[in-house]
């Protein structure tokens, strides 16, 4: 069986100022390898895996309960 060469990626944004429903303010955004504060938006995109240019390193586990609870709001997947 083939792998998938299309990835779902979420959107990261340095703009903190504006905060919308399924946005997350990253906490330990250095942590991740990233540059600047940042927001992981609940915006996902499927991208082919060639495209994705560099990886942040693993979210800390508090930045990642927040980003996974978001989205899980507002893909209403509780049941």
């Amino acid at each position: 069986m083939e792998g998938r060469q299309e990835a779902v990626v979420s959107t990261i944004t340095i703009n903190t100022r504006r905060i919308l429903t399924g946005d997350y303010l990253m906490v330990d955004w250095e942590d991740s390898g990233l540059v600047f504060p940042s927001v992981a938006t609940d915006i996902l995109r499927t991208i082919k895996q060639s495209m994705i240019e560099r990886k942040i390193q693993d979210i800390p586990p508090c930045d990642l309960a927040g980003i996974e609870s978001n989205l899980t709001q507002i893909l209403e997947l509780n049941s």
